[in-house]
């Protein structure tokens, strides 16, 4: 494996300014992953730019430096499988910066610039895979059909993993408290429970009254009845099925024994003092 001992000092010295540059400000649709135990292989992610076929893909690339680098150019390769006329089959990279327009004046940034714009603008004349060269020439929407399709497989961005758990535990949160919401803004009543009634609302005074005229008929005949605070408006039923008639007052009317009668009378008449 290439270490560092592989490089000049010197060369060293200067690629290490370079990648802390390129990790502080990296350029657009670029990062460079940096080893600071071999600066003699440099790894980066491109990400492919938008408009092309390559879109929405991440490729992982390398750049291979030589010991007599910056005199001879790196050498440079995809590791991420990708159709394209400039890129071989094995990922190989050819392009005019690392062959016979090399300067040793170029840094990092210019190559690894060059080569994402070679995903925006591909040189079939000058084509390492053949097929894509050619399908690129005589027909772009098959060759950007095949781009895609490799994009898709190899390269596509992972997608962001949602916290589903903390979600759910929200909502179930949400849910529970419009419940309680309800229960609390609901009106508070008695219920008096019948045969054919599950439940039936019930104001105090009706209540009293009911119990008071069940406990004067025999067991067999008990009736359950009902009666609203809203006065004559209000329908009770027995618990034989038959509406009991009610007075303009909220109260029973029934026949009763004289006894009986005179108590519910002197009943109602405390209840209209109050």
């Amino acid at each position: 494996m290439a270490t560092n001992e592989n490089l000049p000092p010197n060369v060293i010295k200067q690629l290490a300014k370079e990648l802390k540059n390129l990790d502080d400000s990296p350029p657009e649709g670029i990062k460079v992953i940096v080893n600071d135990d071999d600066f003699s292989t440099i790894f980066a992610d491109i990400e492919g730019p938008a408009g092309t076929p390559y879109e929405n893909g991440i490729f992982r690339m390398k750049l291979l430096l030589s010991h007599d680098f910056p005199h001879s150019p790196p050498k440079g390769y995809f590791l991420t499988k990708i159709f394209h006329p400039n890129i071989a089959t094995n990922g190989e990279i050819c392009v005019n910066t690392l062959k016979k327009d090399w300067n040793p004046s170029l840094g990092l940034r210019h190559v690894l610039i060059v080569i994402r714009c070679l995903l925006i603008e591909p040189f079939p004349e000058s084509a390492l895979n053949e097929q894509a060269g050619k399908m690129l020439l005589e027909n772009y929407e098959e060759y950007a059909r095949h781009a895609r399709l490799y994009t898709g497989i190899h390269a596509l961005k992972p997608k962001p993993k949602f916290k589903t758990a903390a979600i759910s535990e929200s909502t179930t949160a949400l849910n529970v408290d419009q419940k309680a919401a309800s229960l609390t803004a609901a009106p508070s009543s008695k219920t008096v429970a019948g045969p054919e009634l599950s439940a039936v609302a019930v104001s105090p005074a009706a209540s009293e009254l009911a119990v008071e005229a069940a406990s004067a008929r025999p067991a067999s005949a008990t009736t359950t009845v009902t009666a609203s605070a809203t006065g004559p408006t209000s329908k009770p039923v027995a618990s034989a099925g038959f509406p009991v008639p009610l007075k303009k007052e909220g109260t029973i009317a029934a026949k009763l024994p004289a006894v009986d009668r005179k108590k519910m009378d002197a009943r109602k008449k405390s209840l209209k003092r109050l």
